[in-house]
């Protein structure tokens, strides 16, 4: 093993229900993420984002971390760990400062940031995201940077994220148990988003939709910025159990022929196409017309995009009453596990009435036979996010190959608390 100090590394960690995946990332000296160890193996314990066997959840984390220190030749010392669950709620809130001296400086964003985020919260939430929107210097608004501009005084409008205490901190005891430090802990909607968005999206307007095997992690951007983001607790796991009862197959062999034979559209798929299905007791397996299949899936994904279109349409009546832009001039982007779904586009288009598109992790290199796909989103996007959020001091490094997450101030459109 080489040193630490050799390379500098970073680690997504995300745990989900049906999967845990586990990258490394190297930062190479054009800020570039290059991919260099993958580790994934099934999700036990885990049940709509949130710990119900905490063993089983210790030892899933601890095969996936295995397989990518083996990959990437490192040992494993601290993550990026993402969170989702139906406790994950948002609201947008305002502060107001007088501008100091004149003239906007980092100690006045900083200012009018930590007055928006003063808010009072439940003691039974946590803060995990504080993401500023836009600025307004007395009658200028729309800003987006306000550093060196004049005024008198400066009103910010930010975006709060929270969790619930306890759910975050089953997940990261489960991390620790296997000897690892928790550096950071990010929505997974917005670790998705890092990785499948282009900030021309961002500006138009998008939605992400991050479709799991528990959960869908909703991330609506507009203007730039994030203006909502929230967990439907309902998602491929509910398309795997119809199939298991609408033919009387085991969950796991459902599974397998959801992602193998699976379409969201009945009418793309051929009239002569059949399938293998498996009993249970036993018995011999049967043969069915692929379009009977087609025929479960459809209705279920067409329910389960209908519900995110339910909260989208909600969303926008919000944002167009606070004088936001509301448009999704970019349609929706799906991505996560449960995405890859042939016939998924044209059942979304036809939900939503927008333009859908596939969302794969951008901007990467490496290992990218692995990870340039839906089910990556989340764990790319973590990486994205601990470039972002982390310094790199050599000198601090420990002498043998170690993976460690050294705090930094940051500045600039994301300020976490921890």
């Amino acid at each position: 093993m080489t040193k630490a100090a050799d390379k500098k590394l970073i680690v997504g960690l995300d745990i989900g229900t049906s999967k845990v995946c586990a990258l490394v990332g190297e930062v190479l000296p054009d800020g570039n993420v290059n991919v260099i160890g993958v580790g994934s193996s099934p999700s036990r314990g885990m049940d709509k984002g949130g710990v119900n066997d905490l063993e089983s959840v210790v030892k899933s984390v601890q095969r996936a971390v295995d397989q990518a220190e083996l990959m990437a030749d490192c040992q494993i010392g601290s993550v990026c760990l993402s969170l989702s669950g139906k406790h994950i709620s948002c609201q947008t809130e305002k502060g107001m400062v007088p501008i100091s001296d004149k003239e906007v400086t980092q100690d006045d964003v900083d200012n009018v940031i930590h007055t928006a985020k003063s808010v009072k919260i439940s003691d039974e939430q946590r803060t995990l995201h504080v993401i500023p929107q836009e600025f307004a210097i007395d009658y200028q608004e729309g800003i987006k940077n306000p550093v060196g501009l004049s005024g008198v005084r400066m009103e910010a409008s930010v975006h709060l994220i929270t969790c619930h205490n306890d759910m975050a901190r089953n997940i990261v005891k489960a991390v620790e148990r296997c000897g690892l430090t928790v550096d950071h802990l990010i929505y997974s909607g917005l670790a998705a988003s890092q990785a499948v968005l282009t900030p021309d999206e961002r500006e138009l307007g998008v939605c992400v939709v991050d479709i799991g095997g528990g959960t869908m992690d909703l991330a609506i951007w507009s203007g730039g910025a994030l203006r909502h983001a929230e967990v439907i607790p309902y998602a491929g796991n509910v398309v795997t159990s119809d199939i298991a009862y609408a033919f009387g197959t085991p969950p796991g062999d459902a599974e397998d022929i959801k992602v193998k034979y699976g379409c969201a559209l009945s009418e793309l798929v051929s009239k002569d196409a059949k399938v293998d299905v498996p009993s249970v007791g036993g018995r011999p397996s049967r043969s069915l017309q692929s379009q009977t299949l087609a025929e479960v899936i459809e209705p279920r994904y067409s329910e389960l995009l209908g519900l995110v279109n339910q909260k989208l349409l909600t969303v926008q009546d919000q944002l167009r009453e606070a004088g936001v832009k509301h448009h999704l001039a970019a349609g929706i982007v799906l991505t996560g596990g449960a995405a890859q779904m042939e016939g998924l586009t044209e059942c979304a288009e036809r939900v939503f009435r927008n333009q859908v598109r596939i969302g794969q992790p951008l901007e990467l290199s490496g290992l990218t036979d692995y990870v340039q796909a839906p089910p990556y989103a989340t764990a790319v996007g973590l990486l994205h996010y601990g470039k972002d959020s982390q310094s790199f001091d050599e000198n601090a490094l420990e002498p043998k190959r170690s993976v460690t997450g050294i705090f930094s101030r940051i500045s600039g459109w994301f300020e976490k608390n921890f």
